[in-house]
């Protein structure tokens, strides 16, 4: 099959086009290489390096390939961010990624695969009665940030595009990923941020009282999610997670035993948009593809730890 990744040097993308290749696909490779990495572009993959907001470049990606199916991971992703420039956000996570519907639309696409976030568009995980409990997807979404609105956009434009052109999207609410290739330099991704500042002995920040708690998935597991919705033709919504909470302060320590981390964590204000808790459900998905997390949390942290060590 001949497969668009969008985003595929990014952390996640890159793990699925390796993922995809091996599974001997056909893949195309987009990625502006802004947080992308050059070094993780497949070189079995045909590679474009264009933005987004480059319509007429995407155009022309479509018109050159016979694509099959798209995956799209293409995103700027991170929360604090997108409370600060909302509209810049708007025009790539929506924009854009309507404007890729609509080429996908146009060109017979048989599959459109989304990767949504299930740490950010349903809120906080709270029942009436104050009780915290794991989402599932029919819950109400309550997004508190930009970031989450505009996953949330694109899931109900897919949802028309299903009902009006019959194109088969499904949208992977995708919990709080992490392991190899992640930036530990970056703004988003608490695992690969603390492991590489102990590693380096630097001071560590936690936002609030590190008592927020999230739910963490390794991106081996991601990746097979993706690959399962493809072989499984999926559509609608699937949750995509451990379903288990972990708080910042015990991912803190977890880290900092496997890595002789000896220091105590700043504890600084909490930004506007950032949940307390949010973990997932993700029955359906193992009720109906047979997917599950395989990677416990130990041996992921590990992996983390051990992937800085060899690039250090």
């Amino acid at each position: 099959m001949k497969i668009l990744v969008t985003g595929g040097a990014g952390f996640i993308g890159s793990h699925l086009v390796d993922a995809l290749v091996k599974s001997d696909h056909d893949v195309i490779l987009l990625d502006n290489l802004h947080t992308g990495v050059q070094a993780h572009v497949n070189q079995k993959a045909m590679f474009y390096r264009v933005d987004m907001t480059d319509h007429t470049g995407l155009a022309q990606i479509f018109e050159r390939n016979e694509i099959q199916a798209v995956c799209h991971l293409a995103a700027r992703a991170n929360v604090r961010e997108s409370m600060q420039d909302p509209l810049g956000y708007a025009e790539v996570n929506v924009t854009a990624t309507l404007n890729l519907m609509e080429l996908a639309r146009q060109t017979g696409v048989e599959q459109f695969i989304f990767a949504s976030t299930g740490g950010a568009v349903y809120g906080e995980g709270l029942r009436t009665d104050g009780v915290h409990r794991a989402f599932v997807e029919n819950d109400t979404v309550k997004p508190l940030d930009n970031y989450a609105v505009n996953k949330l956009a694109i899931e109900y434009h897919m949802h028309a595009y299903a009902q009006a052109y019959q194109l088969r999207c499904v949208s992977l609410r995708l919990a709080n990923a992490y392991g190899p290739r992640q930036n530990p330099r970056g703004e988003a991704g608490v695992v690969a941020i603390f492991a590489g500042a102990m590693l380096q002995n630097q001071e560590i920040r936690i936002t609030g009282d590190g008592e927020q708690a999230r739910d963490f998935c390794y991106v081996s597991d991601m990746v097979e999610a993706f690959l399962s919705a493809l072989r499984h033709k999926a559509a609608g919504v699937y949750n995509i997670g451990s379903g288990q909470p972990v708080t910042i302060n015990q991912i803190f320590s977890k880290l900092a035993s496997i890595t002789h981390y000896n220091r105590k964590p700043v504890y600084v204000q909490k930004p506007v948009g950032e949940v307390d808790m949010t973990y997932l459900d993700a029955t359906r998905a193992r009720t109906h593809w047979g997917w599950s997390d395989r990677v416990d949390l130990q041996q992921g942290l590990l992996n983390v730890v051990k992937s800085l060590r060899e690039k250090s």
